[in-house]
């Protein structure tokens, strides 16, 4: 397994580098056949006002899954302690699936409720862009079914997830909704008449972008 230890504001020492082999490898330590490299961010706020101030950040990335974990605290060996935990009990559900998945040839999402269209997501304000760009990523995009793009969504605790819908070849967006379950950002019909999706209009025969539900 891989290890690879990452910095911001602070200072790797040989006590902090062995303190996270320590802990990171011993919550991995069940995993090692489905844990091919693992990346540690380590960092600390300059900025007084945020509090708590020193993080500890692991990304596990695992038989072409990512599975990550973020924690804070005001001592960074505590953080380092919470972070481990957590990242071993999503290991842990991750492998569980894994294991689900050979006695179930397929997993199914019940629930699927197709909501209202919003129309106007700006109102009265004035569009404004960000000055600047501050970070970029990049990522593999595999394709994948709206099953396994919520399980991923599940691993790496983000609110929302963006991936290549297996079943339509379209970039699909998952994300957490705040009243519960999970909705999907799909492409929808332009109006040149031209598609960049499989979706059509709304009940009210306006070009919308339909929500779906997902509970479970």
């Amino acid at each position: 397994m891989k290890l690879v230890i990452h910095s911001k504001n602070i200072e790797i020492t040989d006590a902090i580098r062995d303190y996270v082999h320590q802990k990171i490898e011993k919550a991995a330590s069940h995993y090692q056949n489905i844990t091919h490299e693992v990346d540690v961010h380590l960092s600390v706020a300059r900025n007084p006002r945020i509090n708590p101030r020193q993080a500890a950040e692991v990304t596990i990335y695992a038989n072409g899954s990512v599975i990550r974990a973020e924690e804070s605290s005001e001592n960074l060996y505590a953080s380092i302690d919470l972070v481990s935990d957590k990242i071993a009990r999503r290991l842990r559900k991750y492998k569980e699936r894994r294991q689900e998945k050979k006695t179930h040839a397929q997993e199914t999402i019940e629930g699927v409720v197709q909501e209202a269209v919003v129309t106007d997501l700006i109102g009265d304000r004035t569009p404004e862009l960000p000055e600047e760009v501050v970070r970029c990523k990049y990522f593999a995009m595999p394709p994948m079914t709206m099953a396994e793009a919520l399980e991923h969504l599940q691993l790496v605790g983000h609110d929302f997830y963006m991936f290549h819908n297996v079943d339509t070849g379209e970039i699909n967006v998952i994300y957490e909704r705040n009243h519960g379950g999970y909705g999907v950002i799909q492409p929808r019909h332009t109006n040149n008449g031209h598609t960049n999706g499989k979706n059509g209009k709304t009940s009210n025969g306006e070009v919308g972008m339909p929500e779906k539900s997902f509970h479970k």
